[in-house]
C-alpha cells in the first residue's frame, strides 16, 4: 500500500490551487479525479460560459441601441460560436491533467474511504497522512417520471444545434444566464420557478427588475410552478406541470440547483459528518476527523460557491497545514454576479437583510444612467449602497449593463473600509468612468 503526505480527492479550482502550493514544499501527493480534470469551472462552467457571454452581450447591446445610432443589430450564429468555443476548451481537461502530473501522482477514477486514512481507487489502496476532499458539486437530480429526458448546464454549453423552444427548470444563476444566452441566439425560452422569486440570494428589488427586462425580450416565466412528469412526443417533449396546462418543448434543462459530490465517497466508513448540504467543516476547514479536510463547493459552509472562494480556501488550508497559521478562516469581501442582460452583481451586505434596521444601517439608491457614461444605453442602471453607522460602505448591489465590473470597484472599498478622504488622497481613476463617480458615493 503506497503512502502519501496528502491525498486530494478532486482536481477543480480548490484542489488545483492546493496541489500547486503543496508541490512547492516537496510533499508526496496523490490526486484522484472521477470526472474532468480541472473540475466544472474551466471545462463546463464559468470559463466557457463567459466565452459565450461576450458574444451574447454584444448582440443584445447592439439590438438595444438599434435606432439610437446603430442601424442594424447583430445576429448570433450559435453553431459557429459553439464550434469556436469547443476548439478553445476541448483540450483543457487533458492539459490540466498533464500539469498536475508534473508535480504529483494522478489517478483517473472513483475513490472511496476504507477508513480515516485509507482510500480505495481502481481496486488499489492508498494511505494519506492528510486527506483533502474537494469533489465539488453537480446538478441536482430530478425525481419525477421522465427525468431521463432532461439536460444540464454542461449539455447546454456544448449544444451544437439551437432548439426552437427551451424549457428551464429553476430560477437560479444557471437558469437566468443560460436562458439569456439561448434567447439571444433565437430560441423561445420558458423558465419554471418553484417559488415566487428568482435569484434568492440577490437584492430582490433588482432580481424582480431583471425578470421584467427578460420578459420584455420574450422570455416567459411561470412562478410557483413545478414539473410533475416529462414524456416524449415524436421529436418533442411534453412537460406536465403542477398547475396550468402542459408545455410542449424541444429541449428541457434541469437548472434546479446543485448538490455535493459525496455519495460515492462512503464518508461513513471514515465516520465523517455530512448532510445533504455537504461535508461539515469547522473554521479551520477540518472535518470531525482530525486528519481529513474539505474545501470548495463540497462543504456545507454558508459562503458563495464560487471559484475565487474555493481558491481562497485552498490558500488558507495550505497556510494552516504547512505554514503554521493558527487563526480560523476569515473570509474577505466577496463579490458575485449574474451574467444575464442586464447584469446583476453584489458584494457585502444584501440590502434585503437590513431593510428594517435603520438604527445601524442606511440604504441609498443611485441612478447611474444620469451620468453621461450611460448615455449610449437605453436601460437605466441602478446602484444600491448600504452604509453602516460610521458611514462606511458595507454592501452594494447593482443592476446594469456593466454591473459585474462596476461592483468590482467596490469590493476593495468594502474589504479595506475606505472612506471618502482615503479615496480622494490615494486614487485618481480614469475619467469618465464609473470609478470617477465613486467619490460622490463615498461618505
Amino acid at each position: 500500500m503506497k503512502k502519501y503526505d496528502y491525498i486530494i480527492l478532486g482536481t477543480g479550482p480548490a484542489a488545483y490551487q492546493l496541489i500547486k502550493l503543496l508541490a512547492t514544499q516537496h510533499k508526496s501527493i496523490l490526486a484522484i479525479e472521477s470526472g474532468l480534470f480541472g473540475g466544472t469551472c474551466p471545462n463546463v462552467g464559468c470559463e466557457p460560459k463567459i466565452y459565450l457571454d461576450g458574444a451574447v452581450q454584444a448582440a443584445l447591446l447592439s439590438k438595444q441601441l438599434e435606432g439610437h445610432g446603430i442601424e442594424q443589430a447583430a445576429t448570433m450564429n450559435w453553431s459557429q460560436l459553439m464550434r469556436e468555443k469547443k476548439e478553445r476548451f476541448a483540450s483543457w481537461a487533458n492539459e490540466t491533467r498533464k500539469n498536475i502530473s508534473k508535480v504529483c501522482d494522478v489517478i483517473s477514477g472513483s475513490a472511496h474511504f476504507i477508513d480515516w486514512q485509507t482510500i480505495e481507487a481502481n481496486r488499489h489502496y492508498f494511505q494519506g497522512n492528510k486527506i483533502i476532499i474537494a469533489t465539488g458539486r453537480r446538478p441536482h437530480e430530478l425525481s419525477i417520471p421522465g427525468a431521463k429526458f432532461v439536460h444540464d448546464s454542461s449539455d447546454v454549453l456544448s449544444l451544437n444545434k439551437l432548439p426552437e423552444h427551451v424549457t428551464f427548470i429553476g430560477g437560479g444563476y444557471v437558469a437566468m444566464e443560460l436562458a439569456t444566452f439561448l434567447a439571444a441566439a433565437g430560441s423561445q425560452v420558458t423558465i419554471l420557478v418553484r417559488g415566487d422569486r428568482v435569484l434568492r440570494h440577490f437584492y430582490q428589488k433588482y432580481s424582480r427588475e431583471l425578470v421584467v427586462k427578460m420578459k420584455e425580450r420574450g422570455i416567459q416565466f411561470k412562478f410557483e410552478t413545478e414539473p410533475t412528469r416529462i414524456t416524449q412526443l415524436s421529436d418533442k417533449y411534453v412537460v406536465e406541470l403542477n398547475q396550468d396546462g402542459p408545455i410542449v418543448t424541444d429541449y428541457v434543462v434541469n437548472a434546479s440547483g446543485r448538490m455535493p459530490n459525496i455519495e460515492k465517497l462512503d464518508l461513513s466508513a471514515a465516520q465523517i459528518d455530512y448532510s445533504t448540504r455537504g461535508i461539515d467543516v469547522d473554521r479551520h476547514l477540518q472535518t470531525n476527523v482530525k486528519n481529513i479536510y474539505a474545501i470548495g463547493d463540497v462543504t456545507s459552509q454558508d459562503v458563495p460557491n464560487l471559484t475565487p472562494v474555493a481558491e481562497f480556501q485552498a490558500q488558507y488550508l495550505f497556510n494552516s497545514l504547512e505554514k503554521g497559521l493558527t487563526q480560523p478562516i476569515n473570509y474577505p469581501a466577496i463579490g458575485t454576479g449574474v451574467f444575464a442582460f442586464p447584469q446583476l452583481a453584489q458584494a457585502g451586505i444584501n440590502p434585503d437583510s437590513v431593510l428594517e434596521d435603520g438604527d445601524n444601517f442606511k440604504i441609498r439608491e443611485y441612478e447611474l444612467s444620469q451620468s453621461s457614461l450611460y448615455a449610449g444605453q437605453k436601460e437605466k442602471g441602478l446602484l444600491t449602497v448600504v452604509y453602516d453607522k460610521a458611514n462606511y460602505i458595507v454592501g452594494v448591489s447593482e443592476i446594469s449593463m456593466s454591473a459585474v465590473n462596476d461592483i468590482n470597484y467596490f469590493v476593495p472599498i468594502i474589504g479595506l473600509r475606505i472612506n471618502k478622504n482615503e479615496w480622494h488622497r490615494n486614487v485618481l481613476p480614469i475619467y469618465p468612468a464609473l470609478a470617477d463617480k465613486i467619490e460622490g458615493i463615498l461618505r
